[in-house]
């Protein structure tokens, strides 16, 4: 009875710090809309849309989820995350004003810790954007060995923002069509997931 006991108290520790080291990720649900109509807080309205749309379009992806591909030379579900990486950085990099340095090697993560990344590079874009009142300091810039180039806000709505809401659908097609589609419950529209 001691051990079985024991035993207990050690997994009831061990499941404990477990769930105390998970970090919740942001866009479970979308965060509450800000009462005034800013052009900050539209853009970041936006970016929220996008964060939630994500985050259940790559909620409960399996290691073969990962690896689908449509078949006609299409990207896979992986290489799709791996873009959306890639555009979210672009998001967040116009949001602060720092430069998107083409000549660095991208870093090598895993499917949990890109979900992980992108997801956190959405957060803080959106709360970068709602508290800006210069809308036009928010350019894009690309740097790479031949130069640097820089594209207005505009550039940032209709090409990484729209972008990856394009490919946050794609992947929700694409696991429906590898036997995994996302939860039912997800409420686009009011950005919950219901009851």
């Amino acid at each position: 009875m001691r051990t079985l006991f024991s035993s207990m108290l050690i997994l009831l520790c061990f499941t404990s710090n477990a769930q105390e080291n998970m970090t919740e990720l942001p866009y479970a649900s979308i965060p509450e809309a800000s009462e005034s109509y800013t052009a900050g807080a539209i853009v970041s309205r936006m970016i929220d849309g996008l964060g939630f749309r994500f985050y259940w379009a790559s909620e409960g992806l399996t290691a073969d989820n990962l690896k689908y591909e449509p078949g006609n030379e299409g990207r896979s579900i992986d290489q799709t995350l791996d873009h959306i990486l890639g555009l979210s950085t672009v998001i967040l990099n116009s949001a602060k004003n720092v430069p998107n340095d083409r000549t660095v090697p991208a870093e090598k993560l895993t499917g949990d810790e890109r979900r992980q990344k992108t997801l956190e590079n959405l957060k803080v874009a959106s709360e970068l954007y709602a508290a800006s009142t210069d809308m036009s300091a928010h350019t894009i810039i690309f740097k790479t060995d031949k130069g640097s180039s820089t594209y207005p806000l505009w550039n940032n709505i209709n090409g990484p923002i729209e972008d990856a809401v394009w490919h946050a659908g794609q992947i929700v097609v694409l696991r429906r069509s590898a036997g995994n589609p996302i939860n039912p419950k997800v409420n686009v529209f009011l950005g919950i997931l219901n009851d």
